[in-house]
Formats: C-alpha cells, structure tokens, sequence
C-alpha cells in the first residue's frame, strides 16, 4: 500500500469527490455504496486541494503546483487520474 495520495488532474477550479466516482459496479453501473458524502471543493491559489474524508488531492491542470506534484504530465503514472 502506498502513502501517497491520489492525485486527480482537473481543468476547472471546483471539484466534487465521493470517494467512489471511479468505482462500477456491474454492467448497468449503479453507484456504489462505498465512499463518503459527496462534497465540493474549491482550488485556491495554492493550485490543489486535498478531500478531508479519502485525501484524494486535485490539482489544477497548469497550476502553480503541477510541477511539484512528482507527475510528468507527458508520461502520465498510475495514480494520476484526469478529469
């Protein structure tokens, strides 16, 4: 398991997180009862904000802390995710 958390690219400055948006079940797709409530976040000037309930961290695609993130947006990770 690892430590870090993780880190959803966005272009706009408001986001929402439920803890389980990524998360299909079967093939008509109904949400999961996994999660937590859904809440909506605003990216201030810091160019990221972290979820307090899964520590989920959005960043604002060409932000002041895109570069700090450790994601190469060329190459792309595993726990980056673009919404």
């Amino acid at each position: 398991m690892t430590d870090t958390p993780e880190i959803v690219l966005t272009e706009t400055t408001r986001v929402q997180c439920d803890g389980a948006s990524d998360i299909r079940a079967g093939s008509g797709y109904r949400p999961s009862a996994l999660g937590h409530p859904r809440v909506f976040l605003e990216i201030d000037e810091k160019g990221y904000v972290d979820c307090g309930y899964c520590d989920r961290r959005f960043v604002l695609a060409g932000g002041p802390a895109h570069d700090v993130t450790g994601v190469d947006p060329s190459v792309g990770a595993a726990q980056e995710q673009r919404i």
